[in-house]
Parts: C-alpha cells; structure tokens; sequence
C-alpha cells in the first residue's frame, strides 16, 4: 500500500483528555473522518501500557490507511516500525533517521524557528511543524508562531509543513492557506463529547483542505 500524501488533519492524542476507556473509539472516530497522522502523545511512565496501546493504535491507522507516529519514543517506534516526532529537546533528528532507516516519517518541532527548521530538513526530517499559533492547553509556554512564518518557511522548504497550537475549526484556513500542509490538532478535535462529534470534527477539518 503506497503511503497517503501528507495534507490534511494530523490527529494527536493526549494521554489525560483521552483517559479511561477513550483513546481508541476516540482515536477510531478521528481516523474515520479522515485524519492522515496520527502521533499517539502520552508522558507516562509505563512502557507496558504505551507500548500495548501504540500497537493497537497501529492496527487502527493500518485499517484506515493512515500513518502512526510516535511522540518522543525511539525504541518504541522502532520496535512498531511507525514514524517518530521529535521535539527540539527530545534527541537527535540524524541518529533517529539512522536508527528507523529512510522511509520512515520523522517530524521534528521547530517553535517559531526557521533557523532550525533548516538544520531539522538537513538532519533527516520528513515534516517541519511550527507553533504554537494560537492559546493551547497542550503547549501553553511555547514560543509564538504566526502566518507570516508559515508563508516564508513555504518559500524556502519544500517539505510538508505542519501548524500545531491552539487549532480549531475557526482559525485552521488562515494556517492553511499561508501554507500549512497539516494542521496538528488536540483539543480542537478530542475535547468531544462522542466519537460521533470527533468524526464530524475530522471531517469538518478536512473538508478545508479540500476547499482552499
């Protein structure tokens, strides 16, 4: 199966919002309505759990013909061979594209730094994500991003470029017509009261990307 181009919604889960018996219907919704990434996001301590549900999560994308990418965990996303992201913070962009080989999606967090964009698209990454853009919960102290920087990192990489802070329905066009190729999205798309609100949700957001 060829890998699904990468545009559209990019679903990450949160390991609190989707605590309980959550994550998969949730997650199952989500892809169901069309998100193309998912990274499963989860802080904890407990391998054991992590790596159960990542490779649940796995099954889920393969159904749905999406891409799981796992946030922060080398090991485990060798282990599954499924894609990583890396915050600037998180490890090295180059030895994790050694270890998981050259066909494995990578994504490394850039803020609001083209300075290091440039150094991840040299170091390996397959997409550059920027934020956050707006308020966020998930990322309440990172630094701004807006745009203007959407539009000059689209000038000068031809990677596929993810917005990632704060994204909802109202204020995703903006993100993507200066040039988003995803938008990242957590609250906007899980904070739901059903599955059923999720799907309409992912497909609300992929119905953008369709229009502009």
């Amino acid at each position: 199966m060829s890998r699904p181009a990468l545009r559209g919604l990019y679903a990450i889960t949160d390991s609190q919002l989707l605590a309980g018996d959550k994550l998969m219907p949730w997650v199952d919704a989500a892809l169901a309505g069309g998100a193309r990434l998912l990274q499963y996001r989860d802080k904890s301590d407990d391998p054991v759990r992590r790596h159960e549900q990542a490779l649940q999560l796995k099954s889920l994308c393969a159904y749905y013909g999406a891409e799981l990418i796992i946030n922060d965990d080398l090991r485990l996303a060798s282990d599954l061979q499924v894609g990583l992201h890396l915050g600037r913070d998180d490890g090295s962009l180059s030895e994790a594209r050694q270890a998981l080989g050259p066909d494995a999606i990578l994504g490394a967090t850039c803020h609001a730094s083209l300075d290091f964009a440039e150094q991840a698209v040299r170091d390996g990454a397959s997409y550059i994500a920027f934020g956050r853009f707006f308020q966020s919960v998930t990322k309440p102290g990172a630094p701004a991003a807006t745009p203007v920087l959407l539009e000059q990192a689209r000038q000068r990489f031809s990677l596929p470029i993810v917005a990632i802070g704060g994204v909802t329905l109202h204020n995703a066009p903006q993100l993507i017509s200066a040039g988003a190729s995803l938008v990242a999205v957590v609250q906007g798309l899980f904070a739901a009261a059903s599955p059923a609100e999720v799907e309409t949700r992912a497909q609300g957001f992929n119905h953008l990307f369709n229009r502009l």
